[in-house]
């Protein structure tokens, strides 16, 4: 490894002296060879240092199937009502009515986490947990981008739950409900 980094310091030195008139160049010294050798060495100093380091990899892309398998995502009762989770929520689209929540502050939400109420999150029956979704309040215009990471609203005619922080944003604290659209975004890490 030490010879093969000496080798590439030596080539680019004379590389860059030729380049300057000082010494001769290691390269071909014809006019064409010139510019072949000014477009050579950096392939060559690419392919060189190539095996000096690990690849550079794609951050991998979320998956657009949270884990089916966690108890957050798997069928459930409330109220005798059986909900049963989507297994991917691509391309879902719904106008509902939204509601905010806040005083279940620092309870367990449907991941685990601790709820807070001045967070950007939401509650959702059937969207799998979590997931990203942009909620648009559609009297004012304003939306907000959500981490659903709890279950509800238990109520009839409510869509999705947002904690007061989500509210604040979008206008709907100081209304209590108002209809909405939710469009799914993408699957997050289940750690949110």
């Amino acid at each position: 490894m030490v010879k093969k980094n000496l080798l590439i310091i030596v080539i680019v030195r004379d590389y860059v002296l030729s380049l300057r008139g000082l010494t001769k160049s290691v390269m071909p010294t014809s006019e064409r060879g010139d510019r072949i050798s000014i477009l050579f060495l950096p392939v060559l100093i690419a392919v060189l240092f190539s095996g000096c380091s690990t690849p550079l990899r794609a951050p991998m892309p979320t998956s657009a199937h949270p884990n089916a398998n966690a108890p957050y995502n798997k069928a459930y009762t409330v109220k005798g009502k059986t909900y049963y989770p989507m297994r991917t929520a691509v391309g879902y689209r719904e106008t509902g009515i939204a509601s905010w929540y806040g005083s279940e502050s620092g309870n367990r939400t449907a991941m685990g986490t601790r709820f807070n109420p001045q967070g950007i999150t939401a509650a959702h029956k059937t969207l799998p947990l979590p997931a990203k979704v942009k909620v648009t309040n559609l009297r004012n215009g304003r939306s907000v981008v959500v981490i659903v990471n709890d279950r509800g609203p238990f109520r009839k005619n409510r869509l999705i739950d947002l904690s007061h922080g989500a509210a604040k944003k979008i206008g709907l604290d100081r209304q209590g409900l108002t209809e909405v659209r939710i469009e799914y975004i993408e699957a997050i890490a289940s750690n949110p």
